[in-house]
């Protein structure tokens, strides 16, 4: 369809219906005209003519009857018999008078009227009266004389005069019907012509609409189910009237912006896949990197730690046997062979157990933290009686985990806010759970020395340390250790800068829901691991709580495993749950 750059669709539209609209009033103006011209050719005939032929033959019979009246008179003698003529006489007054008032302006009728009237009269004076007082005075043979053929011809004349009267009633009659139908056939043609006009409004709109709207608008749906169809490079062509021809531009615009964002998309889509050829080429090397580290954990927890047992016992025989034996340097010496030897066993131990975090694990299963607070206090119990600490917690709900887990979780917090005391100051601990939406928000407040605001995330980073080893021990994974454990659990924790006079260590767990307790759903499949490996266990993660990391030192976290690598058992909980206060003097 070629482009239509004329009037615009709504012009046309308008302009149609106008002339149709002028064309329609100007026909009903005209039949209302010939309407109004029908209906009074219509009275005239109903109201007029009608009743004139009607008065006409009124005329007639009083006429007749006032002659007959005067013969019976003549005949008779009899005064009776003058009744019809009296009586004509009446009708034929009052069918006058009805005559002149219908006839009005009929000039022609109303002079023949007029002629009747005069002959009426006439005949009256020159016959009528003459013989009515004949035969009154002279009996009936005189009134008889009087009725002569020339009296009857002239009652004749008056008889025609009224037939011409009533043929010009009738001839009035015929032209007002002529009228009338002349008027009705009018009115035919009229409305005959405004259902043509009509017809015509309609087929032109018709046509108008299928070339200017249909047409252009079928044209545009098929380009455009060519664009759907995937042919994003077919150009919409502009066609038919202005308003399809902007719609058209529109549509043409819209596809220029949607095969842009497709053409965006397909080089977005191949860096995709390219970042995702590199994403999955960095993860086949973090597997590769995961099996070195695991790798290099069994060798660290078999090769390593059989050596370095042995120079550290023989450092430690060393240290008994020949102290006090050798000069002053010699045994500074022997003692720090004792302590390097310690702390890397220490190390070795503490980043096994960083890395079995979510390695090897027993499932996940519904852990009362009241119990894991009884044997935190437990395991805490010697570094809370060596530092006089006091060891409180709330009510605290049940969660799903590992208890061995979420135990070193909670002991490695203790264990530091124990150890990061103030001077003279006994520590006071403070566990703590509120609901916050579907989690569980658990804090672990103290009164020790605190936490700059500026190290708030540096002490959950592997290794990183605050303060120097001479001034709190450690190896400086303790919180590492934690955050890794509550992320495993899908929580998250940081710490509350806003408390003041001490340090509160905020961690989140989900909230326990009923599908997980109808379904028992355990948490990560164990992790393949050598029999040494599991022989050492989760639980050989050390206490050492500092974010800094540290050993079991007075002062320290007592944990699972001592500075040794021995395990030592806990004392367990000295308390019961709820609102509990462990306080070791």
């Amino acid at each position: 369809m070629s482009r239509d750059t004329g009037w615009s669709l709504r012009r046309r539209v308008v302009t149609l219906c106008v002339t149709v609209g002028l064309v329609l009033a100007g026909l009903a103006l005209a039949e209302a005209v010939v309407a109004a011209q029908n209906r009074q050719a219509t009275e005239r005939v109903l109201n007029v003519t009608g009743p004139l032929r009607v008065q006409g033959e009124i005329l007639l019979n009083a006429l007749v009857n006032q002659e007959t009246g005067v013969r019976g008179f003549a005949v008779t003698e009899q005064a009776d018999e003058l009744e019809p003529y009296e009586v004509g006489r009446t009708q034929e007054r009052a069918a006058v008078d009805q005559l002149n008032r219908l006839l009005g302006n009929q000039p022609a009728a109303r002079a023949e009227l007029a002629e009747v009237e005069r002959q009426a009269e006439q005949w009256r004076q020159s016959v009528a009266e003459p013989v009515i007082a004949a035969t009154r005075a002279d009996g009936r043979a005189a009134g008889q004389a009087l009725l002569t053929d020339a009296t009857r011809q002239q009652f004749d004349d008056l008889r025609a005069a009224i037939g011409d009267l009533q043929q010009s009633i009738l001839e009035l009659r015929q032209e007002n019907a002529s009228r009338v139908e002349s008027t009705g056939n009018v009115l035919v043609v009229l409305l005959i012509v405004a259902a043509a006009v009509v017809l015509v409004a309609g087929v032109a709109l018709l046509v108008s609409l299928n070339r200017l709207v249909i047409g252009p608008v079928t044209a545009l749906a098929g380009q455009v189910r060519e664009v759907a169809t995937g042919d994003y490079s077919r150009v919409i062509e502009r066609v038919g009237p202005p308003e399809v021809a902007g719609l058209a531009g529109d549509v043409e615009a819209m596809r220029r912006k949607i095969a842009a964002d497709l053409a965006e998309v397909r080089d977005a889509r191949a860096s995709i896949e390219q970042a995702n050829e590199q994403l999955q080429k960095q993860a086949e090397e973090l597997v590769r990197s995961n099996r070195d580290l695991e790798q290099f954990a069994y060798v660290a927890s078999h090769d390593l730690q059989e050596p370095l047992r042995k120079v550290s016992s023989f450092c430690q025989l060393l240290q008994r046997r020949y102290a006090g034996q050798l000069d002053e340097r010699a045994d500074q010496y022997i003692a720090f062979a004792v302590d390097g030897a310690q702390r890397m066993q220490r190390l070795i131990n503490d980043l096994l157990a960083f890395s079995r975090i979510g390695r090897l694990t027993s499932g996940f299963t519904e852990v009362d933290l009241n119990k894991v607070m009884g044997d935190v206090a437990g395991q805490t119990e010697a570094a809370r009686q060596y530092t006089d600490a006091e060891l409180t917690w709330s009510e605290l709900p049940v969660v799903r985990g590992e208890e061995a887990l979420l135990t070193n979780l909670i002991a490695n917090l203790v264990s530091n806010s124990v150890k990061f005391r103030k001077p003279d100051v006994p520590p006071k601990v403070h566990v703590s759970a509120e609901r916050v939406g579907d989690e569980w928000e658990i804090t672990c407040r103290d009164n020790g020395i605190g936490i700059e605001p500026e190290f708030a995330d540096k002490i959950f980073v592997i290794f990183q340390r605050l303060h120097s080893k001479d001034a709190y021990p450690g190896t400086g994974i303790g919180l590492a250790i934690v955050k890794k454990i509550v992320e495993y659990h899908g929580g998250r924790v940081w710490v509350d800068a806003e408390v003041t006079g001490g340090s509160a260590i905020r961690f989140t767990l989900p909230v326990l829901t009923d599908a997980a307790e109808r379904t028992g759903g355990e948490g990560p499949d164990p992790a393949a691991g050598t029999d040494d490996e599991a022989g050492a266990g989760t639980a050989g993660a050390a206490v050492d709580g500092d974010g800094d990391g540290g050993g079991t030192q007075p002062g320290d976290g007592v944990g699972a495993t001592t500075s040794d690598g021995i395990q030592r058992p806990g004392t367990g909980p000295a308390g019961e749950t709820g609102g509990m206060k462990e306080t070791v003097a």
